[in-house]
């Protein structure tokens, strides 16, 4: 049944994992997009912004542990997922910026939050820079953007002329995307996986004309200047992250005032999707401890 119709068993998986994280999909319409997105959970709102390559599911099993506290939506970007990707759209972290402004916009969304993993904590950032009226808090998880960290092994081999390898242009190639952005790598059903490297190679032309919008885009060492960003901020990093290097952890904490930084042994570019409890735990509890003592952010 798994290999003659595995479009509907990777559907039923996820569909298993959203409900355990109390999660439902819905979708809406922003100017020049249409919206896919996950809802769960009661409280303040938490807005999950992926990486690139990446979609909304990334979250799905840390959801499990933040739905008790949170309101959790986890959106697909433009160009991403469910979402509509229009080849002739720009993609920078500016345009994506206001993508999110809108959609937040769209949902009435108040005392927001915003977590970001890879682009989507370089998005999460800039939103913040940009609209500081609006943010709460910060949660960066291995956030791209940061410019003057020593060269990562994914930046090392992009200058030897090798391909982006967190991107599969082959199905058979997503088994080695899985490799470099994880140190122990998650279960996924055989069915799924199947599914999930048909999508990325699918994609694979687009995620490269995003990427090198990404690339070109400012870096947050600049649009985070001058501490502009004073809200609390947790700076989640794997310590053997490929694709970005940690050093940028301690770069990224000298532009916010108010942040705080995990460095994860034994996990690669995605810490919520390797160790999903971990992870959401420490947010939970770095959270609450700014209810107790709003100065606990800065130690």
């Amino acid at each position: 049944f798994c290999y003659l119709f595995p479009e509907k068993v990777a559907h039923m998986g996820l569909d298993t994992e959203r409900a355990r994280s109390h999660l439902s999909l819905h979708e809406t319409d922003i100017p020049n997009f249409h919206i896919a997105y996950l809802d769960g959970g009661a409280g303040e709102p938490l807005l999950l912004i992926h990486g690139i390559g990446a979609d909304k599911d990334n979250w799905t099993r840390a959801a499990r542990f933040l739905t008790p506290h949170y309101r959790v939506i986890a959106l697909d970007l433009p160009g991403f997922g469910e979402s509509s990707k229009p080849a002739t759209a720009h993609y920078s972290i500016g345009d994506q910026v206001e993508n999110v402004h809108a959609f937040v916009q769209k949902l009435g969304l108040h005392d927001l939050s915003l977590g970001g993993n890879s682009m989507g904590g370089d998005i999460a950032a800039s939103y913040a820079a940009r609209y500081p009226g609006e943010v709460k808090t910060l949660w960066l998880l291995d956030p791209a953007g940061v410019s003057t960290a020593p060269p990562s092994e994914m930046a090392l081999r992009l200058q030897k002329g090798e391909h982006v390898p967190i991107f599969a242009s082959t199905p058979e190639e997503f088994d080695q995307v899985l490799d470099f952005v994880f140190v122990q790598k998650p279960f996924i059903p055989g069915a799924v996986k199947d599914v999930m490297a048909r999508r990325a190679a699918a994609n694979y032309a687009l995620n490269m004309q995003i990427f090198k919008e990404i690339v070109a885009s400012p870096p947050l060492e600049q649009v985070l200047a001058n501490g502009v960003v004073k809200i609390p901020a947790r700076i989640v990093w794997g310590e053997q992250d490929r694709a970005l290097n940690p050093a940028a952890a301690k770069i990224l904490a000298g532009l916010l005032p108010n942040s705080s930084v995990n460095m994860v042994p034994g996990v690669g570019h995605l810490p919520m999707a390797e160790q999903p409890k971990e992870t959401a735990l420490d947010y939970v509890n770095w959270r609450e401890s700014l209810g107790a003592s709003p100065a606990a952010a800065t130690h």
